[in-house]
């Protein structure tokens, strides 16, 4: 196996999740009684470039099909969010009617619709039909169609060069990272400016967050690889944000090299010198996740039972991507965890795939009134505690199993679960 972005040979293992179905490939009822195909789930790291990927065991085009189930503005966090950001990248960049917005992943419209308010031309480029169509229904114009260099040449042939290019986590979801970041220079106005969000790898290393490790991910990074994979490209980093989102995100800003008029911040040396310290150029930084993630598998497994046994109900919130990895890679089945409840439509009434856990409405919970509720998509858990706060009717309690198990009943009254249970062992919380 080679390294996508610069070819070194890869000879050093990351974390091994052992084999698992792709993590947004939901099953019909029907499909529960057929074969269901499984793909190793491992990460290498390049010691080269320090790039840490997969390999494409699945190709992009059958993961994000027609009917890739995610759709971005069933989340309230997460569409809040990007009206901050809209709001500040306008003044920032001085956008106006004469602009051109391009956002690549665009999904359902979820940011795009804050531009349109404003009448700032956008376009949306999303190969998902369904988050497409959406987008679509709401008057945003896009092409269904995945972004590299030839799409990024007819767009500047048709004139639609970008003076903002947006990629909301998409930079990880790219199998030919050279194609993708050239692209991004062939579709960038000589004076525009590029912005980019992805997971920090310090973040998934340093917080446990392995559950973000999925097949759609082909990539993860440190600031000092991307900027090392846009250099290669004509590409330079003139800015970065640290975000709050996914547990903690990189937010870029890039722009052509022959760019002069856009300062370059301190904040970029200042970061990747923090990656410096923090060792991860080298391999030593790498070598000791995977007792991490086996020490996270224990204790929930360990939980589960324990509840299990006292005859307690267990559900879980949140039919995400990262839940089921944790789900798979833990071995949990609907022994365990009866269903898991969504928001979405587009997932209610399907089963997750490898757990074939059933994925149900709101409306299950106050039905079964569990005694806890496990959030799988746990940096969202402000946001669905609060929902859910009415479990507290009954005593219910909330459960995130990473970065560290805790149990609370609101995120002001957090407990850690401060051991590991074993079947003789009674639950402690302090």
């Amino acid at each position: 196996m080679k390294c996508r972005f610069c070819q070194n040979q890869l000879t050093n293992r990351f974390i091994d999740l052992g084999s698992a179905p792709p993590s947004n490939s939901f099953l019909t009822e029907q499909q529960l009684n057929e074969p269901e195909t499984f793909y190793p789930l491992k990460l290498h790291v390049c010691e080269k470039c320090w790039l840490v990927q997969t390999e494409e065991y699945k190709r992009a085009d059958e993961i994000f099909s027609r009917d890739y189930p995610y759709f971005s503005s069933y989340s309230t966090t997460w569409v809040e969010h990007a009206g901050i950001y809209v709001d500040m990248i306008v003044k920032k960049l001085g956008l106006n009617q004469n602009s051109q917005v391009i956002e690549i992943a665009s999904n359902d419209g979820y940011l795009l619709q804050y531009f349109q308010q404003r009448s700032i031309p956008c376009l949306g480029i999303e190969p998902a039909e369904t988050a497409a169509s959406v987008a679509g229904d709401k008057g945003i114009r896009v092409i269904c169609d995945y972004f590299g260099t030839n799409l990024a040449a007819k767009l500047s042939g048709r004139g639609k060069s970008a003076d903002l290019l947006i990629g909301n986590n998409v930079l990880a979801h790219v199998p030919d990272l050279n194609d993708f970041v050239d692209g991004l220079k062939v579709a960038l106005k000589p004076h525009g400016a590029i912005t980019m969000e992805f997971p920090h790898l310090m973040s998934l290393v340093e917080q446990n967050q392995f559950d973000t490790i999925y097949h759609e991910h082909f990539s993860y990074f440190s600031l000092h690889t991307v900027r090392t994979v846009f250099d290669a490209h004509g590409l330079e980093l003139f800015d970065i944000e640290q975000l709050s989102t996914h547990g903690g995100s990189l937010r870029i800003y890039a722009k052509h090299k022959e760019d002069t008029s856009k300062a370059i911040s301190p904040a970029v040396t200042k970061l990747i010198d923090q990656e410096a310290r923090h060792e991860m150029f080298t391999l030593e930084y790498y070598q000791h996740f995977q007792q991490k993630v086996d020490q996270t598998k224990y204790n929930i497994l360990s939980f589960l039972i324990e509840q299990k046994q006292q005859k307690k109900k267990v559900i879980a919130y949140g039919a995400a991507a990262k839940g089921n990895t944790l789900l798979n890679y833990c071995g949990i089945k609907s022994d365990l965890i009866p269903f898991v409840v969504d928001a979405s439509p587009h997932k209610q009434g399907r089963f997750l795939p490898g757990s074939h856990i059933p994925v149900t409405s709101e409306k299950e919970i106050h039905k079964l009134q569990p005694d806890y509720v496990l959030i799988l998509p746990w940096n969202l858990s402000k946001e669905i505690s609060t929902q859910l706060e009415y479990i507290r009717q009954w005593q219910g309690r909330f459960v995130v199993a990473v970065p560290k198990l805790e149990i609370f009943s609101t995120k002001k009254d957090c407990c850690r679960y401060e051991r590991i249970i074993t079947q003789t062992e009674s639950v402690v919380i302090n």
